[in-house]
């Protein structure tokens, strides 16, 4: 099937000529482009009508699962009749394992699995080897950890037949080896029940039922069914039914495994003595031979992907089984935001490697646990085919792999253009920023405030507060969720001015802001790079007012090379927008686009006349040692208020609110810790 593309709106700006370089590189074969487009010029737009143009299937590539499912959401709008999926890393809460040997503390593994989430990466294997070519998966990275082997996941597909010739029971045993499970009980997602001739099978990865009808010891029919009533959703002559997990074997090639495990372990075991590690090698035995005894009875233990590369018949050192290895061979990669998503790939297997590292050398885990680890960049790069990087500011890395095959999109359809920049001197930088924070302030805008350190920050803001100016501060040491909810309240007007180190980092969307100051820009550094300094100075790009003032001694390359590049687009925007008879439009952006929750919203009120306390006001989960109702509070309440938040977590998750699903999970981690005090 191809890609249809549906939307009310046709390529306007530089979308057209964007589009056309692009299809125009994918078609000819070209490695690597380079879409440097500007805040606001719609490059979602562009990616669909190149995905639509080439007809390729497509692996999106966001640097994190909040702006992943911001692009999902969209793409899914641009293809509805398509197969459009979300892949992202299915916990909701993960504590990795891990071993401090400074201070002898093991930290045991600790998750909670999103089911939702667990059924999209499913479907989008499902989707992957269906054969259809029609399919875009919008990813975080962690498309780049190991799961199962393709062979053996496809070769545990079961595809059934009107008029089929196989047992009842024979059926069963393939549904147990594709790791569905028997439930007379409740038919939930990956089981299935039994009743006389019928059996009826909850998929794993789509959320219908299917009915298998025998007469005999041949299938009869084959139904679908709707998950809660019950109603037909039609009949079918055949169906293939994927298996369960990702993480699937056969049974010969599990009895391998477990024999190979076991030798390992014997001569690492072996080693520890001669070292003299007795505590590593006893250590060692007792985890490993009860993790073999789990295999053989269950085919399952608890951290069964340490010991993938065994079931995979990988060697050592080998890369893992991941998802790329399920797309066909000329797939698209399409990736988002490239100046933060490239450095987020090469850094992922160093982290790995060194905390792998030390649970393998004193005795936690079989060395087998290192294999089971994110791709290296190099191997990441060999399993691409073409890539198109998308950014604003793309690094010189893009631009090196591209070849210098870079497409500009600076015309953005609302006719909105880049701000204005002036220079001003250093000397009485803060008198002069007070009198534009209150020009602002008259007109109702906000303003970004960027210093250089955070001491800078939170001085400027308690200044600010003194002079009854509404205003709140971000920096690294303010928790992700209070920025959040801090961001959000300046959009609503809790605040007038934000003052931050490094705001670039939010990714922020806000139409409100008409003003940008730069303090000391002239420091040269990671943060006045030209390409952080183009970055914040882009944060004005949504207001019809946006003004970006640099205080500086002097101007160095980074903000000269800024300040040119600013004004030769602003100046082809304005030649745009005066040969087409375009007037600027201000946008629209509903609130709590960034935040879910009002409540978020709500804790950070009152802050008028005084300092900030990030870790109480700005909090969104409770204190629970101070909630006046938990001490009167039974054990058994408390159990069932956390059970209540947990159904609330697991709602916004699979509404891919994950803000409010993360608040939620901080809130019930707390309120777990002062249960154990009752």
């Amino acid at each position: 099937m191809k890609f249809i593309l549906n939307s009310d709106y046709a390529p306007t700006g530089d979308q057209p000529q964007a589009i056309k370089g692009l299809v125009d590189g994918v078609n000819s074969g070209l490695k690597a482009q380079t879409l440097l487009g500007v805040t606001g010029s719609g490059k979602t737009f562009t990616m669909a009508n190149v995905i639509a143009q080439t007809g390729k299937p497509t692996l999106v590539l966001s640097h994190n699962k909040t702006l992943a499912a911001q692009l999902y959401s969209e793409l899914k709008g641009f293809f509805p009749e398509n197969s459009v999926q979300y892949f992202i890393s299915y916990y909701d809460y993960y504590q990795p394992e891990a071993y401090i040997p400074s201070q002898d503390k093991y930290i045991e593994k600790d998750l909670m699995i999103n089911q939702e989430i667990d059924r999209l990466r499913l479907a989008t294997i499902s989707a992957l080897l269906s054969g259809r070519r029609d399919v875009i998966v919008v990813s975080s990275v962690s498309c780049l950890y190991g799961i199962g082997n393709p062979a053996d996941f496809d070769s545990n597909v079961i595809e059934v037949k009107v008029g089929q010739k196989i047992t009842r029971n024979a059926f069963m045993r393939r549904l147990t080896e594709a790791l569905y499970s028997r439930n007379e009980v409740e038919l939930s997602r990956g089981t299935f029940r039994v009743k006389g001739d019928t059996i009826d099978i909850s998929l794993a990865y789509e959320e219908i039922l299917i009915r298998i009808t025998f007469w005999g010891d041949e299938i009869e029919s084959i139904t679908t069914l709707h998950p809660t009533d019950f109603v037909s959703l039609g009949s079918h002559d055949s169906f293939k039914i994927y298996p369960a997990n990702l993480f699937v074997t056969s049974p010969e090639r599990l009895a391998v495994a477990i024999g190979q495990i076991e030798i390992d372990l014997g001569k690492q075991v072996q080693m520890f003595y001669d070292e003299g590690k007795d505590t590593e090698a006893k250590r060692l035995y007792e985890r490993v031979t009860y993790d073999v005894e789990m295999l053989r009875e269950t085919g399952h233990c608890s951290g069964v992907e340490n010991y993938s590369r065994y079931f995979d018949g990988r060697e050592p050192g080998s890369r893992p089984f991941c998802l790329l290895d399920y797309f066909p061979k000329d797939y698209l990669t399409i990736i988002d935001e490239s100046h933060v998503t490239v450095p987020q790939i090469r850094a992922m297997y160093g982290g790995d490697l060194a905390r792998k590292t030390n649970l393998v050398e004193y005795g936690f885990r079989l060395a087998a646990a290192i294999d089971n680890r994110p791709l290296r960049f190099d191997e990441w790069k060999s399993l691409t085919n073409q890539v198109i990087y998308v950014s604003a500011t793309p690094a010189d890395f893009e631009i090196a792999e591209s070849e210098g095959v870079v497409v500009e999109q600076i015309i953005r359809p609302t006719g909105l253009l880049d701000p204005q920049i002036v220079v001003k001197q250093s000397a009485g930088q803060i008198d002069d920023l007070l009198e534009q924070i209150r020009i602002r302030i008259e007109k109702h805008e906000r303003v970004l405030v960027v210093t250089l350190t955070k001491r800078m920050a939170e001085e400027l803001n308690d200044y600010l507060l003194k002079l009854d100016i509404k205003s709140a501060y971000i920096h690294s040491d303010v928790k992700s969720l209070d920025r959040i909810a801090i961001i959000d309240a300046l959009r609503a007007g809790e605040f007038d001015v934000l003052v931050g180190v490094n705001l670039l980092r939010e990714g922020l969307d806000l139409p409100e802001v008409s003003l940008v100051a730069i303090l000391d820009a002239d420091k040269e550094g990671f943060l006045r790079s030209h390409r952080s300094l183009t970055q914040t100075a882009g944060r004005a790009a949504r207001n019809l007012n946006g003004l970006v003032i640099m205080y500086a001694d002097h101007i160095t390359d980074s903000m000269q090379r800024t300040i040119e590049d600013t004004t030769r687009r602003r100046e082809a925007q304005l030649r745009y927008n005066e040969e087409h008879g375009i007037t600027p439009q201000a946008i629209v952006k509903a609130r709590n686009a960034i935040l879910a929750s009002e409540k978020a919203v709500a804790s950070v009120k009152n802050t008028e006349t005084k300092r900030v306390k990030y870790d109480t006001e700005f909090s969104p989960a409770i204190d629970v040692a101070a909630d006046p109702v938990l001490p009167y509070m039974s054990a058994k309440q408390v159990a069932s208020y956390i059970e209540n938040l947990r159904s609330q977590m697991l709602k916004a998750a699979k509404d891919m609110e994950f803000m409010e699903a993360a608040r939620l999970r901080d809130e019930i981690i707390r309120l777990e810790d002062y249960a154990k005090s009752l």
